[in-house]
């Protein structure tokens, strides 16, 4: 497993400038070039409300990710769909937003809590590709364990703008619930949580380095787990919380006898 980078403590004027969007014009031209491998559409949504720090940033983040995207027959192949709270509750709701900004996809079961900035482009990127192929990049046994997947579980990768290796502990995260959506359990969520812009979220974990990954709230790994180490984690989880659901059932339907 690899070692994370630690997080420290910024200024004000730090945390400007760490999320602060701005691109060259090589930036955009690498941006094209990585984008050119997209195949089918993918929409993005980024919920955002009035008194947001960051969300005119993210917004202004996505939009340069969808201009940069190639078209098929007029249309571009990254959709862009801005989600005000005020004005559509309803899919804050359907896809268990709580926090903004935050940008989803595959109807939340993949999500960035806070604005995915700095290093956090790159995952971002290759997760929009990898959708866009329908394909995880994952090992075929993998796959077929994660569509075997019974319970709920929620994966929180909690990371920074500036952590290099952070992007590849989100995208593994990401695959993850792509595989478990496609498959019909949608039993995952994975979650990339930006620490500063919620760092009662990452206080709450004890986070001293990055990446940080929690499985239904339980600090698992701290640094990059391989594919299987990972896996395997959310396979304990999945299957305690379904085994933990039948034993609730039985306890009721003794209930239900007895009355």
């Amino acid at each position: 497993m690899v070692e994370g980078s630690e997080t420290t403590a910024l200024t004000y004027e730090g945390l400007e400038k760490m999320f602060k969007v701005s691109f060259t014009s090589e930036d955009i031209e690498e941006l094209k070039e990585a984008l050119s491998e997209l195949k089918n559409p993918v929409t993005i949504y980024t919920f955002i409300d009035t008194d947001c720090q960051y969300c005119k940033n993210t917004v202004e983040l996505i939009n340069i990710l969808v201009d940069a995207a190639p078209e098929i027959n007029g249309q571009k192949l990254l959709k862009h769909e801005v989600v005000k709270k005020k004005d559509r509750s309803e899919l804050f709701r359907k896809f268990s937003i709580s926090r903004i900004p935050t940008v989803a996809l595959i109807e939340g079961y993949i999500r960035y809590t806070g604005m995915p900035a700095g290093e956090e482009v790159r995952g971002l990127v290759e997760t929009l590709i990898r959708l866009s192929q329908d394909d995880s990049g994952l090992t075929e046994s993998s796959k077929q364990k994660i569509a075997a997947l019974r319970g709920s579980t929620h994966i929180e990768v909690i990371v920074t703008p500036t952590c290099p290796y952070c992007p590849y502990a989100a995208l593994l995260a990401n695959m993850i619930a792509y595989e478990a959506y496609k498959a019909g359990s949608k039993a995952v969520v994975a979650d990339t949580v930006e620490a500063y812009e919620n760092p009662d979220i990452a206080d709450g974990y004890g986070v001293m380095s990055v990446p940080t990954i929690a499985i239904n709230k339980r600090v698992e790994f701290i640094g990059l787990p391989y594919e299987s180490q990972l896996l395997d984690k959310v396979i304990e989880h999945s299957e305690s919380v379904w085994r933990k659901s039948k034993e609730k059932e039985k306890l009721l339907d003794l209930l239900k006898e007895m009355e």
